[in-house]
């Protein structure tokens, strides 16, 4: 099973019941073949680069999972099924993407990063 790492935009006019209800299903159907979820974050409302079918905001939301090629294969069926998803990237995670993302959820690295102090002193 290989690392993967999706990022999915949903329409912004979506409640806050309605995106926990579409994201618990996607997260269901990975789950249901075979998948592991590793890592999830809801980013919320962001504004796009660019107008998608007339929207200039979105909500995003990231998972990081463990699955086979087919499970993202159905999932990616899915998305392009749902009139909810404006657009979604999946990528294939390697030995350097995943050790990247495990130490930024860990502070070492990025935005969050923790003072060195802070690490040592602990």
């Amino acid at each position: 099973m290989n690392q993967y790492e999706t990022v999915v935009v949903l329409t912004p006019v979506l409640s806050d019941d309605d995106v926990k209800r579409t994201l618990e299903g996607y997260k269901e159907l990975l789950k249901n073949n075979g998948a592991e979820m590793v890592h999830e974050e809801l980013w919320g409302l962001k504004q796009l680069a660019y107008p998608i079918k007339k929207k200039t905001t979105g909500i995003y939301f990231v998972m990081e999972y463990k699955a086979s090629g087919e499970a993202v294969a159905k999932m990616e069926v899915q998305f392009n099924r749902d009139e909810q998803v404006l657009r979604y990237l999946t990528i294939r995670l390697d030995k350097f993407s995943v050790d990247y993302n495990e130490r930024k959820r860990r502070g070492e690295i990025g935005k969050n990063r923790k003072p060195a102090e802070a690490t040592e002193n602990a």
